[in-house]
Formats: structure tokens, C-alpha cells, sequence
């Protein structure tokens, strides 16, 4: 390694160490200056290099943390407002609001979704396992469950 690149790698892991901090801490009440002083920054100059190296904002990493979370919770079940206030959000209005910018539905429509697909593969296990696979076993023969095709 040259000496021009060890600040170069300093700064880096400097980044990662706050976007670490935030995939640990995003249900907490955390803000630009948290995370800047995570990394040992300035407020503005750590917004620059961490856009430039993830490309999107603090901010912006921070939201898709909390709904990417947001959505594993609404599979398991977890009633909206409860997953609201779990992964950081203070506002039912604004999570919503927000869940449906991103993943284009409301939280309560995902959680209905991923409801509704849980009891189609309960009932069709085998209609949601990849062809691939289904044939390699031998399961797309006809079968006693009605599920395979011919």
C-alpha cells in the first residue's frame, strides 16, 4: 500500500464504521450528528464522502434501514403501529407515509399482502418452489397433492 492511499482507506473505514453504526442504531433516535461524530466529521463533509461512497445521503441510508425493517416485521405479523415505533419512526402519519413513497403500498396493504402469500404457500407449497428445482426432484410429475403440473 503507497502512503496516497492509507488516507484514502482511513476515510473509508471512518464511513463504514458510521454506516455500521447506523444499521446497528436505526430504531433509536439518531441524527446527522450522531453519525458524523461516529465517524470523526464535520457535518457537511461527512454527508460529501458518505454519498460518494454509498450514494445516497445519511439521511436518506437511514430511512431505507428503517423500512427495509419495517418490512421484514410486517412478514412476521407485527401489527403496523407496533413495527412504526420499533424501527425508529415517532409518527404513524409520517412511517406511512413514507413506506408508501418507497415500496409503493401502505404498510397495512404489505402487511395484508405478505399475510395473504403466507396462506397460498401453506396451501401451494410447491407452486413457490423455483421449476428448477421442482423438476431436478422430480416433483413436477404428477403427483397425489394436485399441486404439480403435468
Amino acid at each position: 500500500m503507497t502512503i496516497e492511499q492509507y488516507p484514502k482507506v482511513y476515510l473509508y473505514r471512518r464511513i463504514v464504521q458510521a454506516k455500521l453504526f447506523i444499521d446497528t442504531n436505526y430504531a433509536n433516535n439518531i441524527d446527522l450528528d450522531n453519525i458524523a461524530d461516529e465517524a470523526s466529521f464535520s457535518k457537511f463533509h461527512f454527508i460529501r464522502l458518505f454519498k460518494k461512497v454509498y450514494g445516497k445521503t445519511p439521511h436518506q441510508y437511514l430511512t431505507v434501514v428503517r423500512i427495509e425493517k419495517a418490512m421484514q416485521l410486517l412478514k412476521a405479523d407485527i401489527p403496523v403501529a407496533e413495527v412504526c415505533y420499533s424501527v425508529g419512526f415517532d409518527s404513524i402519519s409520517s412511517f406511512t407515509g413514507l413506506f408508501k413513497r418507497i415500496v409503493k403500498q401502505t404498510p397495512h396493504n404489505y402487511l395484508l399482502q405478505q399475510k395473504k402469500r403466507k396462506a397460498q404457500i401453506f396451501k401451494t407449497p410447491l407452486n413457490f418452489i423455483p421449476g428448477c428445482f421442482a423438476d431436478k426432484n422430480g416433483w413436477t410429475k404428477k403427483s397425489n397433492f394436485g399441486e404439480a403440473e403435468d
